[in-house]
């Protein structure tokens, strides 16, 4: 009798190649240019393609190969934000950062990363899922000048989005994730307008949606916000509830070596669960015992077929070694429950 598996991904990036840009780093900044990066970049996603499929990962990502930041890459194909231009500005309440400043009406005036998700395609045959930064976490990481209104400029960017994603679905793209970790911080915000600026993000996408809400990589500013946090982390409470009456399919959240009530996922009936099983925060690589027993924990507050394991968040501040073993063994683990539950 075959067993059937949980199905296994990662949030979002894995670590890019020495030669492509600075390694270990959450901001590496690239070391070519011109012809010569793009090539090397689509080098760079055919390695962490194969490492996934050589772990056994079974819905795949491009590792963010193409991108030095999970938000500010796409942001900067749109007009109406100027990089030269920074302000000093506190990014989700927690640390302070040079951004760049909005200065005039954002606009998409072609595609960012079609391209980069056709090649994804085209090395694959298993689901693929791309991810995409959410208009709130957007919002947070610039300094406004022009909209003058965070709801504002978070509504311009999720149409801006929803374009994106369109485009990315027609491109064969299974599973379109918005990270949103300012979901964990701006809880008045979420539920005035951050779950609807969502919602019009994904508005008549074919791909299923996904939104990733953690508590961050594993960088000193997150990990002593963590700290100051207690002994429960109950940040899920406030969104969960609003997320369940969204058309989202998929929550992806913080788990394993967290404080994080695992009752707490019981809010979410009906969606996909990416239970992260994979810690962010330490080179120490989990045993697959640790992966399934997170997963054993969480099964008991939703349903198999809604059972996923996936990654805290991004694994691009490790080793490649690191992150394989990582990706080793969350798949082991994942393997290791589903056995024991048959």
């Amino acid at each position: 009798m075959s067993i059937k598996k949980i199905p296994t991904t990662i949030s979002g990036s894995l670590p890019k190649p020495f030669w492509l840009a600075e390694s270990a780093k959450l901001w590496g900044k690239w070391k070519l240019k011109g012809k010569e990066l793009e090539l090397a970049k689509f080098d760079a996603m055919k390695i962490v393609v194969s490492d996934q499929l050589q772990a056994g990962i079974s819905i795949i990502t491009d590792g963010e190969q193409t991108r030095e930041h999970f938000v500010t890459t796409f942001i900067e194909h749109l007009s109406g934000v100027d990089f030269k231009k920074r302000k000093i500005m506190r990014i989700r309440d927690r640390y302070d950062a040079s951004v760049p400043v909005v200065t005039n009406k954002i606009v998409r005036k072609k595609s960012v990363f079609v391209n980069d998700a056709k090649l994804l395609r085209s090395l694959t045959k298993l689901p693929i899922k791309f991810t995409l930064p959410g208009p709130m976490t957007m919002v947070d990481t610039l300094y406004d000048d022009y909209y003058k209104s965070r709801e504002k400029l978070a509504w311009r960017f999720a149409e801006v989005l929803n374009d994106e994603a369109k485009e990315l679905s027609k491109a064969g793209v299974d599973i379109i994730q918005f990270d949103e970790p300012a979901f964990n911080v701006f809880f008045d915000e979420v539920k005035d307008w951050g779950i609807d600026t969502l919602e019009r993000a994904t508005k008549n996408i074919i791909s299923k949606t996904a939104v990733h809400i953690c508590y961050g990589y594993g960088i000193e500013a997150n990990i002593n916000w963590k700290n100051s946090l207690g002994k429960e982390w109950r940040q899920y409470e406030n969104v969960f509830p609003l997320l369940s009456k969204s058309k989202i399919n998929q929550i992806s959240l913080e788990c394993i070596n967290s404080k994080v009530p695992m009752e707490l996922i019981s809010l979410l009936k009906g969606k996909d669960i990416l239970v992260g099983a994979i810690d962010v925060g330490t080179n120490k690589v989990e045993t697959p015992r640790e992966v399934a027993n997170v997963l054993k924990k969480a099964l008991k507050y939703t349903n198999f077929k809604h059972l996923y394991a996936s990654t805290n968040c991004g694994l691009v501040t490790f080793s490649r070694e690191v992150a394989n073993a990582k990706l080793k063994a969350l798949v082991e683990g994942a393997n290791l429950f589903s056995k024991e539950l048959s």
